[in-house]
């Protein structure tokens, strides 16, 4: 409709035009038609200047609305900067989210750009680095010299290892990639926990190493021996026992190894089962006697009938543990007793001797891997140095806590509490000598 009247405005000035000249006014004809093109370029210059003002402002506003035949090109115009607008604003809310999810992120990331100046950080980043502004050199928030000689290098294959000042005790690996514009991306990531677990696997494998080589030679070494030279029979004898025993040594690291591994990567716990902890501590005893060699008393206190829900293997290596490393520093003449001790309905499984003891600053770190308070004694009494971290591993498996208690030279004391959920107390069986019938 808008468009026909545009259309039709033009053709009836041109008509009153061309009847005032045949009419005989060619006057009042050209003047009629002057008029006509003077109202048509001022519409049109209106709209114009209307259009280019808005196009010029900062920050788009609303299209003009037209008239006649600027209608059809002001909505078009229109329609077009609504869907502009739409996309822009879908874009920024995906970047929004974008970034929302990248500052959330645990590592600290960075674009640096070719002349190694931050033009982006995101949250974390700026709080490990205290990063604010942009365009500023990256080494005034990381000024570690050995990353400075890391950047300057441009190697970045391998990634490097760092402390911060910002999070000291921590350990940090950057990484940093680049692009082929020439900018970088810098990415900083705690690797404490990663780095904690290298130095323990380094650690366990330096230590088992260790513990192997000195078997491992003493066998060679009495082996090449034997078939170097012509000994007589009691040479050869104590050669082999020299052999026995060293490889029993390395037969007990191994089998404690295996337990150990076994208990670590252990994810479904199994069943527990009912066990007759006097008869296990009995039993256990016994064996302890035999080691010991009639050099201590061994002595044992558990009610009879006394039983506890567990895992029978682990607990009976973990008492057999603290039974046997009573017995290795306890000298002979001593006096070593297991006990079932029972209190606020938690009970434990006590082991005490009146070894040598333990110094105060070796107690924190006793259940640790092949930590060893003498290691030349504990060499020659047979011990792995597993033992202790086999027993605080069943401990937790259990729910329970294992206690140590020890002073140099006066003995240790260790305990193995049971939560009361885990106790199935004796039951109570009337003497028949004590019964109300029998009675004098």
């Amino acid at each position: 409709m808008m468009n026909a009247i545009s259309l039709g405005i033009p053709v009836l000035a041109a008509l009153i035009g061309a009847l005032l000249f045949r009419s005989g006014m060619e006057l009042a004809a050209a003047v009629w038609l002057g008029a006509c093109l003077v109202a048509l370029a001022a519409y049109h210059s209106y709209f114009l200047r209307r259009l280019t003002h808005w196009a010029g402002l900062p920050k788009m506003r609303d299209v003009p609305v037209g008239i006649a035949a600027w209608r059809r090109p002001m909505d078009r115009i229109a329609r077009f900067m609504r869907r502009e607008t739409e996309e822009r604003n879908d874009l920024a809310d995906e970047l929004g989210q974008l970034r929302a999810a990248v500052d959330r992120l645990p590592d600290g990331l960075m674009l640096l750009d070719r002349f190694n100046h931050v033009e982006w950080a995101n949250e974390t980043a700026r709080d490990l680095h205290g990063v604010f502004g942009s365009r500023r050199p990256v080494h005034h928030f990381l000024n570690d010299p050995d990353f400075v000689d890391y950047l300057d290098a441009g190697q970045f294959a391998r990634p490097l290892r760092l402390g911060l000042p910002s999070r000291p005790g921590h350990t940090f690996e950057i990484r940093l990639h680049a692009s082929d514009d020439a900018r970088k991306l810098l990415i900083v990531r705690d690797i404490t926990d990663q780095a904690r677990l290298d130095a323990i696997r380094s650690d366990f494998v330096a230590n088992v190493s260790h513990e192997i080589r000195t078997p491992i030679t003493v066998i060679g070494g009495f082996a090449e021996t034997m078939l170097e030279l012509e000994l007589d029979t009691g040479e050869q004898r104590r050669h082999l026992e020299s052999i026995a025993k060293h490889s029993q040594t390395m037969q007990r690291l191994v089998e404690d190894l295996l337990t150990l591994s076994s208990l670590e990567s252990a994810i479904d716990k199994p069943a527990d089962e009912t066990i007759e902890l006097d008869r296990l501590c009995s039993s256990l005893v016994a064996d302890a006697r035999v080691l010991s060699g009639g050099q201590h008393t061994i002595e044992s206190d558990v009610p009879p009938g006394l039983r506890l829900l567990g895992i029978g293997a682990e607990i009976e290596s973990a008492i057999r543990n603290l039974l046997s490393n009573a017995v290795r520093y306890t000298p002979a003449g001593g006096r070593i007793s297991l006990e079932w001790v029972q209190k606020n309905g938690e009970g434990a499984v006590v082991v005490a001797d009146t070894g040598i003891g333990i110094p105060a600053e070796h107690l924190p770190r006793l259940t640790e891997r092949f930590y060893r308070v003498d290691r030349a004694r504990s060499r020659s009494t047979g011990g792995t140095g597993l033992g202790l971290a086999i027993v605080k591993h069943i401990a937790n498996r259990h729910g329970a806590e294992l206690l140590i208690e020890s002073k140099a030279g006066k003995g240790s004391r260790f305990t193995l509490r049971f939560a009361p959920a885990r106790i199935i107390q004796p039951e109570f069986v009337p003497d028949p000598a004590t019964t109300p019938g029998d009675a004098p």
